[in-house]
């Protein structure tokens, strides 16, 4: 397949993520019946997000444009790719670069998200029957030329024992954080609210952590979150909101809380599910210059940084701890 061929499929593919189509819409519900974590509003949003995000065929090309890709590629390789889990689709940018490169790729699913992209490429190959010679999955990844692996920092090691010989890319921990001025609109804190809950929290695009000024009003911030209260319902998060509020009331700590997520005072820019860190700040100069140096943070979101409610709607060139994971795939 040439480039443009390539193209074309990704542009299709972005217009069945919109369809509606019941196939596609089953195997949405499979995914959720799958991993209770996936409901059914966050896969919406994931995959709404990748087809206006990375599927649109003029943002596809000036992708392609900017970044050079041949309309042939004449030095193909095996690319081992394992994914996270975390979220709806964590992979699909992986497997997009991947795929738009020309090389061919051996894809090692997670356990927690093994529906979702099997059935898109599964809809690819009916269209096209070339891109099964371009696209597989495996339990093991062997003898592959190149490796990009996402995982926790734990893994990460594992990854590095194994395939530090081989052209890599490993991914660790990463999250989000905020910066607020104490001067947010009601509609931009909002936007936070999506940074803070959507995905639950799990995604390295998620803001964990908020810095505000001293003497800052939490009162406007907690109102606003109430746009999610509806997540209370959710089981497994309620019960990881009981357990850090019950861990917080023994030790006796100071918390805020909106019964749907709780705010303590931490100086850790993770926290666990349910939980919000913050801590408060004098010289805004000086926290972003210890944000920029800051090796566990995949972006900020703020006044002067990346927009309130963006942090979940990474463009193509947004790469995931800033590696041009295109380029690196472009230069094996």
């Amino acid at each position: 397949m040439d480039l443009q061929q390539r193209l074309d499929l990704l542009q299709r593919l972005g217009n069945y993520v919109l369809s509606g189509e019941p196939k596609w819409n089953k195997t949405k519900e499979k995914a959720y019946s799958e991993n209770a974590w996936f409901i059914p509003e966050f896969i919406e949003v994931a995959t709404y997000n990748i087809a206006k995000e990375f599927l649109e065929i003029e943002k596809l090309r000036d992708w392609a444009e900017k970044n050079t890709i041949p309309q042939q590629n004449v030095n193909i390789r095996n690319v081992g790719i394992v994914m996270a889990g975390n979220i709806p689709l964590v992979g699909f940018h992986d497997f997009l670069s991947a795929f738009i490169s020309g090389h061919k790729q051996t894809i090692k699913l997670s356990s927690k998200d093994n529906i979702l992209l099997a059935h898109l490429i599964e809809e690819m190959i009916s269209w096209k029957q070339e891109v099964a010679n371009f696209v597989g999955f495996a339990d093991f990844l062997k003898a592959c030329d190149a490796y990009i692996a996402t995982g926790s920092n734990n893994s990460a090691r594992y990854f590095d024992y194994y395939l530090g010989k081989y052209p890599n890319i490993i991914r660790r921990n990463r999250t989000s954080v905020a910066v607020l001025t104490g001067h947010e609109t009601v509609e931009e804190l909002q936007k936070l609210a999506d940074d803070v809950y959507l995905y639950f929290g799990l995604g390295c695009r998620n803001v964990t952590k908020i810095y505000v000024p001293e003497k800052y009003d939490f009162l406007p911030l907690l109102t606003a979150f109430k746009k999610y209260d509806h997540l209370a319902d959710h089981h497994k998060y309620k019960n990881n909101y009981d357990y850090q509020l019950a861990i917080l009331l023994i030790n006796k700590n100071y918390y805020m809380t909106n019964g749907s997520v709780v705010l303590h005072e931490n100086k850790s820019i993770f926290s666990p599910i349910g939980q919000l860190n913050y801590e408060f700040y004098t010289n805004p100069e000086q926290l972003t210059r210890s944000l920029k140096i800051n090796t566990d943070i995949q972006c900020v979101v703020g006044k002067d940084h990346l927009p309130f409610g963006d942090s979940q709607k990474p463009g193509l060139s947004d790469f995931a701890d800033g590696i041009n994971s295109l380029q690196f795939l472009l230069e094996l």
